[in-house]
């Protein structure tokens, strides 16, 4: 190969690398690497872009939060009230007079003070039981009342008359077997007690009619 072909080589080969695209390098991503090579100086981190919110919209979402947490303590407050209103009512109380009601305290006390009256010799005999029987003895003591012996029934443990067989509320206790007897009723002075035979649909009936027409019932189920 002469000289002259070496030349236009060369010449060729340099012309390919002009045309050839430049690499470019490769730069280091670190934090601490990252200099400015014309100021020598670390860029500047550009600050996020602060969202501008109006007090106006914040205020009126608190309100708004604000109205909802009373409106749910108000839902909350009444549905307490309900429940108390369905599991707990105030009984009836009924009209008495001055009379009636110093009696029926009056029976009150003598209630407390009776005492129980037992069988003669109900200690000595566990076959007769206390179960109250009238001594009939020639020769008994209980009969003839003497102290040491037991208490014998008599009329002056009786409570006032006009209080006599009531409830201890003061109503007048009445059988009910069915919701028409309570038309009969005065709900002032009567109570109505639900007969022991009455069926459970029957029992819901007459205890409905009895709240409409402010009837107490002394035995109202659970």
């Amino acid at each position: 190969m002469s000289q002259e072909e070496k030349i236009e080589d060369t010449v060729v080969l340099e012309e390919e690398k002009e045309k050839a695209p430049k690499e470019k390098p490769v730069e280091d991503t670190t934090e601490e690497e990252q200099v400015d090579t014309s100021t020598g100086e670390e860029p500047v981190e550009e600050e996020p872009e602060v969202e501008i919110v109006d007090e106006s919209e914040l205020e009126e979402d608190e309100a708004e939060e604000e109205v909802e947490i009373v409106e749910d303590e108000e839902a909350e407050i009444e549905d307490e009230e309900e429940e108390e209103d369905e599991g707990y009512r105030t009984k009836m109380k009924p009209d008495l007079s001055d009379d009636q009601k110093k009696a029926l305290y009056l029976r009150d006390l003598k209630n407390k003070a009776r005492p129980k009256f037992r069988r003669q010799e109900w200690f000595r005999y566990k076959r007769i039981g206390d179960s109250w029987r009238k001594p009939q003895g020639m020769h008994s003591k209980a009969r003839r009342n003497y102290k040491y012996r037991v208490n014998v029934v008599s009329t002056g443990y009786r409570g006032p008359k006009s209080m006599r067989g009531r409830h201890s509320s003061g109503f007048k206790d009445v059988i009910v077997h069915n919701p028409k007897e309570l038309d009969a009723l005065d709900p002032k002075t009567q109570a109505a007690r639900i007969a022991h035979t009455v069926g459970t649909r029957k029992r819901v009936a007459i205890e409905k009619k009895a709240k409409e027409l402010d009837i107490r019932i002394l035995n109202r189920g659970t």
